[in-house]
């Protein structure tokens, strides 16, 4: 039983450490996402990050978030037994209904949290119906044209009426 116990131990710890490379290279932030009367607000965790670190861009609907949470190089030369941290580059996208106002959304970070404010458009769109056309429509509305422009344009002798 000792091969296998001492094989299982290498399994683990060549897991582990690859898990902890995983977790280090890979970081994605929490988010809280909510929506009040007038806007719809998004809160993400960025811990250890400055402002100048953090892009927000909205594009086509689309507000994405991105970043990169680095490990110093001050933290490379302590021996770490246990880490929990993630670092890496970071990306975060949501779609946004149409009823948004784009050229209001706000951006505000204080104490390692982001908070965006994405206000709702304040016009009302009301009801209104829809009227359908059809073929016979278009026909009329061809004949029309040319019935107007006929009657306005000349005599039939190539010269304008006055």
């Amino acid at each position: 039983m000792t091969p296998s116990s001492f094989s299982t131990m290498l399994d683990r710890f060549f897991n582990d450490s690859l898990n902890s490379r995983k977790a280090m290279a890979n970081f994605t932030p929490h988010v809280d996402t909510s929506e009040t009367d007038n806007s719809y607000e998004i809160e993400v965790s960025l811990p250890g990050l400055k402002k100048e670190e953090i892009e927000i861009d909205f594009q086509d609907g689309r507000l994405t978030i991105s970043g990169e949470r680095k490990f110093s190089d001050e933290k490379r030369t302590k021996k770490y037994h246990m880490l929990e941290s993630q670092y890496g580059s970071f990306s975060r996208s949501f779609y946004l209904p149409d009823s948004i106002n784009s050229e209001a959304i706000d951006a505000e970070f204080e104490d390692g949290v982001l908070r965006i404010t994405v206000p709702k458009e304040t016009r009302k769109i009301s009801r209104q119906q829809i009227k359908i056309k059809g073929a016979s429509d278009k026909k009329n509305v061809g004949n029309t044209g040319k019935n107007e422009s006929a009657g306005k344009s000349n005599s039939g002798d190539g010269k304008q009426k006055r």
